[in-house]
């Protein structure tokens, strides 16, 4: 039933009512009933008729209302994604471009000089970034929940594009339902699960990487783990390892847990939710 036809059935329904009941009492109980006890019958019957049924379509107003905003909400958001992403896209990613052809000429140019390992260098940060940013323009241009596909195909797909963006050789073990997930929880989720790929990608020099998720509405948990090198002494203190610190505000801030575990040959991230 629509917005429009529940507020037509909460004005017709007592009105109906109250006509109805006064044509059986006078047409029919007149010689049974009394003027002042029909007089006092007729509120009695509106309330139990408001509370019988008005209160079931006053219920379905509030839950089509609240559909209304939360699609309202929706839309702002999405149009301000949009819009962000438009930002990125002629902002940074542009500037990004144009430095990467500057930084191929600068390297041709210096090709066999003591600076052609600094331009190498430059270059490569300058990739980086520039994949991290279509990347980020990419999720931002992704809608969760708004796919065409059902069931946990969308997030699992916009995982795999991610794995294939930064290290291809991943391997994905999936076996969790992320239907229940809102929009925002699969954004944030992607995101951390992109930046830890980043940063094996970066820095972990692996031969092995897997992603493994499990879990369903009450309890699950995602691991990103490496063979790599490892990370020495404290990850959250290194000045080059924004990400992780970034990764895990980010959870907190959803109320999920996040753990780091390191070591020479194996590297895990867990982010979850929720109690085995």
């Amino acid at each position: 039933m629509s917005y429009k036809q529940i507020k037509w059935m909460i004005l017709l329904i007592p009105t109906v009512t109250v006509g109805l009941w006064e044509y059986i009492r006078h047409q029919f109980l007149m010689p049974y009933l009394s003027m002042d006890a029909g007089n006092w019958l007729t509120p009695v019957i509106v309330y139990l008729v408001s509370v019988t049924l008005l209160s079931r379509l006053f219920n379905m107003l509030e839950s089509a209302r609240a559909a209304l905003e939360q699609e309202r909400s929706t839309k702002a958001a999405l149009e301000a994604r949009d819009q962000l992403a438009r930002e990125l896209h002629d902002g940074i990613a542009q500037s990004l471009f144009l430095l990467s052809v500057k930084t191929d000429k600068a390297e041709r140019s210096l090709a066999g000089s003591e600076h052609e390992r600094d331009i190498r260098e430059i270059r490569k940060t300058v990739q980086e970034a520039n994949d991290y940013v279509r990347q980020a323009i990419s999720q931002l241009r992704y809608v969760p929940g708004h796919s065409a596909m059902p069931g946990k195909a969308p997030l699992l797909g916009q995982v795999k594009s991610i794995v294939n963006d930064t290290v291809p050789s991943a391997r994905v073990h999936w076996q969790l339902d992320a239907t229940f997930l809102t929009p925002k929880e699969q954004v944030e989720l992607l995101a951390c699960i992109r930046e830890a790929l980043m940063n094996v990608r970066k820095h972990a020099e692996a031969t092995d990487v897997r992603i493994v998720a499990k879990g369903d509405s009450t309890f699950w948990t995602i691991r990103i783990e490496d063979n790599g090198v490892g990370i020495n002494g404290d990850p959250f203190a290194l000045k080059e390892r924004y990400g992780l610190r970034i990764t895990k505000e980010r959870a907190a801030q959803m109320g999920w847990f996040f753990s780091l575990e390191s070591k020479p040959g194996l590297t895990r991230i867990t982010i979850g939710k929720g109690n085995d």
